[in-house]
């Protein structure tokens, strides 16, 4: 009789054990979508930096980095693709934010209403929907979160600026125009930690609300002007007078150490138009040290708001149930060429101009090349960190996921977390289908079965990825195609020695673009094909 009363209390026990974790599979995770600004590859410390990055490399530590995760190579058109799912033409910004019109329907500097936003998406599945930091997507010509399904949200319209009284600060709350010493604000604040308080107080309201929440925090760090406190630049000036060639060769070395990046994977030679470290003067030295102490010491403050956040949703007892994912809009930023820019009485405060320089952005992109702008792996590859101590298993925690992954693919994968049904009509407007693909199975380490290749273009630059082939140019070159499993620093050019993939990659790649309604570009950036050239001569031996 014991032995039964036993049994059916171990089976009541187990049943109710399976219940509950059936419950807790059906429940829908709170979602986290972080995006960088100007954030290189090798920027952060678990991708080969230097910069201390606790925060994020403890989200990868007990996370999954993914080392093949692709941006569109620059800001307007990632967060067009970030926020609708399909790419940057079909939703209206194929380049920045000029309208050029309704006869040029891919340009028109704004999202269109044949795609839907992430919010607008989840906010039918019963999610509050958050949004603090750049918007970028169309604000001058009245696309607002607010109108695009973001139930609370703090912007800035194009960003640019990091203290209240920065030339180009402006801030939106809920749609309206608010001062920057508004008493709605923290005082004396700084923008990237103004992004992530109003995000806490936006999570607040969600939970005040009993809805998961899904928050879009878009920093405009660490774009320039590049500014932090001095106290933080302080930590770091002196750091960098070994010079651009070194930081780069210390940080490729690093990543093979991780495990990052493949020793077979040769380093490409550095831009013969930036100047040799040892051939610049003291002086010189000194200016271009201080304007990478600047730029360490954003992407150190960056670091520190994530620690804040990833403390806040722990105090509110929500940090487990929460899917962060973060990621970068483009490689790093070599605007406006070899001497970046470094004006204003005081660099690294309010009133000053810090662009990063092209020398550093050597380092950022380590070890591809190509920056910011450019469809080669420097300027679309990005760190990808995903955290979810809920829903990935203990034995992926730290591991590394190898597939490639596009920023389109975050909306599929935001309805798939979500429960959340993609439409094909809104508000009376037909909807595009999806263009991406799920990432919520490789979080625990299954295939995530991509159907069909990643696409770019960008002012003329274009590329499209199918399994480990790669074909791609630059506005002025010819086709080049490369195995990037074994060739991802792009030395060994296969375009002519493999025809049949060429031929069939070219094909695909000219149906895509026309069916984006993708246009000729006509700019051109000399001071980087000059260097494309010579990068191949060295490639191949010449």
């Amino acid at each position: 009789m014991l032995k039964k009363r036993i049994s059916r209390l171990l089976l009541a026990v187990a049943l109710s054990s399976a219940a509950a974790q059936a419950v807790f599979a059906q429940k829908k995770p709170n979602v986290i979508v972080i995006l960088a600004d100007d954030l290189g590859y090798a920027d952060l410390g678990c991708y080969g930096s230097e910069i201390p990055t606790p925060n994020l490399d403890a989200l990868a530590r007990n996370g999954v980095r993914l080392t093949n995760f692709y941006n569109t190579a620059r800001c307007c058109p990632t967060r067009a693709a970030l926020l609708t799912g399909v790419y940057s033409h079909q939703a209206g910004i194929g380049h920045m934010m000029d309208d050029k019109g309704a006869d040029h329907p891919a340009y028109r500097g704004q999202l269109n209403h044949n795609s839907v936003t992430i919010a607008e998406v989840m906010k039918s599945a019963g999610y509050f929907t958050a949004m603090t930091g750049k918007w970028h997507v169309g604000h001058q010509h009245g696309v607002y979160p607010s109108n695009r399904g973001f139930d609370r949200s703090l912007h800035a319209p194009a960003g640019g600026f990091y203290y209240a009284n920065g030339n180009n600060a402006k801030l939106f709350l809920n749609g309206q125009e608010i001062p920057n010493d508004s008493d709605k604000l923290p005082k004396d604040w700084y923008s990237t930690d103004l992004w992530t308080d109003y995000g806490l107080r936006f999570i607040d309201e969600a939970a005040a609300e009993k809805k998961p929440f899904m928050l879009y925090l878009a920093h405009n760090a660490p774009h320039f002007p590049l500014q932090a406190p001095e106290e933080d630049i302080a930590k770091f000036r002196g750091k960098y007078l070994k010079g651009w060639e070194k930081l780069r060769q210390e940080r490729y070395e690093k990543q093979i150490k991780l495990g990052l990046v493949d020793p077979s994977w040769k380093l490409p030679p550095v831009n013969p138009n930036v100047q040799k470290w040892d051939s610049l003067s003291d002086a010189e030295k000194k200016r271009y040290d201080d304007m990478m102490a600047i730029y360490a010491a954003v992407i150190y403050r960056l670091d520190k708001s994530i620690g804040d956040l990833v403390a806040g949703l722990k105090k509110r007892g929500v940090f487990d149930d929460t899917v962060i994912l973060f990621v970068s809009d483009n490689g790093g930023n070599a605007e406006p060429g070899i001497e970046g820019r470094y004006e204003g009485d005081q660099p690294g405060t309010a009133k000053s101009t810090v662009f990063l320089g092209q020398g550093w952005a050597e380092a950022a992109c380590t070890p591809f090349w190509a920056y910011k702008h450019h469809t080669h792996e420097g300027g679309i590859s990005s760190p990808g960190i995903i955290s979810w101590p809920a829903g990935i298993p203990a034995s992926r925690n730290g591991k590394f996921e190898r597939q490639p992954a596009h920023i389109i693919d975050i909306m599929a994968t935001l309805v798939d977390l979500g429960q959340a049904k993609y439409p094909s009509t809104y508000a009376g407007n037909a909807i595009q289908p999806l263009e991406g693909t799920s990432l919520k199975p490789a979080f625990t380490g299954k295939p995530i079965n991509r159907k069909n290749p990643i696409f770019w273009e960008h002012e003329g630059n274009r590329a499209i990825r199918d399994g480990k082939w790669k074909l791609v140019a630059e506005k002025t070159e010819k086709w080049q195609l490369y195995d990037v499993e074994k060739d991802r620093t792009e030395l060994h050019d296969l375009f002519d020695k493999q025809p049949e993939i060429t031929k069939k990659l070219v094909a695909k790649y000219e149906e895509w673009y026309k069916r984006v309604g993708a246009e000729e570009y006509d700019k051109t950036f000399k001071w980087f094909y000059d260097y494309d050239k010579a990068k191949h001569e060295a490639g191949s031996g010449k």
